[in-house]
């Protein structure tokens, strides 16, 4: 069999926007805000949190909590994540605990029951669903992020609209917009956030764009009257500041782990060039030939989501999948393509092996291969010397150590947290909590 290239390091550092101070950032945002106007004093404020790995969200959250008090209300958080975690309040509130949200770390209740009331009709004429806690609140504050979509593009995609619609709307609500496409996706949801922002308490959006290196570069206050004008515009300044891979053209991407922390896909399609949604077509770029994913993060509780865009996987990743929570969350999206097993391979070294000697060139010599951890975390990279010119001539990459054999352990598993040691799986291996915390 092929053997796999050389590789070296090579650190993607592109200038980026950065919020110098998270807590203060938030704490301005709230108090300039007209929620005082809208929230009675005293009134119960639910704080929506969602299920993207937002790296900064237990900063994020505690300081909006610590906020909300100080202003004279009574806040709680509700879990806004539609129908992951297996779509059960266990598997939410494990979710949010993940990420650092749990009572005890905000100072406040987390609650994540999956109990709905009915708000109205959709223009299709579809009941509108919509979380009972945050309902019956006497506020609504939501904190999420601005980015683009895994699954389309259109005016509106992730973002505080899309928490309102699909992430309050738990199961029933996320199901309902999912179950017409894309559709739904690109007509129904806004016309849904329509409806809602002027029939729930819905009284402030925190719309967080972070940039290349996961770090919140800008944090805006969207007033209800502001959300469906403005919106459109930060996703537009989301989608410039998205990280993504250097290169065009790349023989073998291998990814060391998919995960719902790291995109609501599993694996971004914005980064991997592949969409895989029935009846559209794939992006420009890059165009990878062979994709491989080796495991799937701690933090996605053997939902494998996103497996079926690589071409070769491991025993390792696919012996993980917990069916429930993975059916629920395929099924509730209805993009199934992404959800199909590929080749199913014995380690870590076979899927390297077997990628190279089907990518289509003639030697490994020839090989554009990259490794990364992960499609979230991009600014370290593997590459083989076949990348070496294209490194070299571009103005934001450089190549820190000399080439090296892949460094796979006696069981041919990849060690991947010695090549990215700054990465969640890397900090999760060293102990560290989780980032932003």
């Amino acid at each position: 069999m092929t053997l796999s290239p050389p590789i070296a390091r090579v650190r993607q550092s592109i200038p980026q926007p950065r919020v110098a101070d998270l807590a203060a950032t938030i704490r301005r945002s709230l108090l300039e805000s007209k929620l005082k106007d809208r929230v009675k004093a005293g009134g119960r404020i639910a704080l929506g949190v969602g299920s993207r790995g937002i790296t900064t969200i237990p900063i994020l959250a505690r300081s909006a909590i610590d906020t909300l008090k100080e202003m004279g209300f009574r806040p709680f958080i509700v879990a806004a994540m539609g129908s992951h975690g297996g779509a059960t309040a266990e598997g939410q509130r494990e979710l949010l605990a993940g990420y650092g949200v749990t009572p005890e770390a905000m100072g406040v209740d987390v609650l994540t029951d999956m109990d709905v009331v009915t708000v109205g009709t959709s223009p299709v004429g579809l009941p509108i669903f919509f979380d009972k806690n945050a309902w019956n609140a006497d506020g609504i504050v939501l904190l999420n992020r601005v980015k683009p979509h895994t699954d389309f593009h259109s005016k509106y995609e992730s973002g505080v609209l899309k928490m309102l619609v699909i992430g309050l709307g738990k199961r029933d609500g996320a199901s309902q917009i999912h179950k017409l496409g894309l559709r739904g996706m690109k007509e129904v949801l806004p016309a849904v956030g329509k409806i809602l922002i002027e029939k729930t308490p819905f009284a402030l959006g925190l719309a967080v764009l972070e940039n290349a290196e996961d770090y919140p570069a800008e944090i805006v206050a969207l007033e209800p009257e502001e959300v469906l004008e403005v919106e459109p515009g930060l996703l537009d300044k989301a989608r410039e500041l998205i990280g993504r891979l250097p290169f065009d053209r790349i023989d073998v991407l291998i990814v060391g782990e998919l995960g719902k922390n790291y995109s609501g896909a599993g694996l971004d399609p914005n980064v991997i060039g592949r969409l895989m949604v029935e009846t559209q077509g794939d992006y420009d770029r890059p165009v990878v030939t062979r994709l491989g994913v080796l495991d799937v993060s701690e933090e996605s509780h053997g939902n494998i989501v996103g497996v079926g865009f690589a071409d070769l996987t491991t025993e390792k990743l696919v012996s993980k999948l917990d069916p429930e929570p993975f059916r629920i969350n395929v099924l509730t999206s209805c993009f199934l393509e992404r959800a199909r097993i590929p080749i199913t391979l014995e380690n870590d070294r076979a899927v390297f092996e077997t990628a190279v000697e089907t990518c289509w060139r003639m030697n490994s010599s020839e090989v554009r291969l990259v490794i990364i951890p992960n499609t979230l975390e991009l600014n370290d990279l593997w590459v083989s010397p076949a990348l070496e010119a294209e490194v070299a001539a571009h103005p934001h990459l450089k190549r820190e150590t000399e080439y090296i054999e892949i460094p796979f352990d006696s069981a041919g598993e990849l060690d991947q947290e010695t090549l990215f040691p700054e990465s969640v799986r890397g900090r999760r291996a060293a102990g560290a909590a989780y980032a932003g915390a």
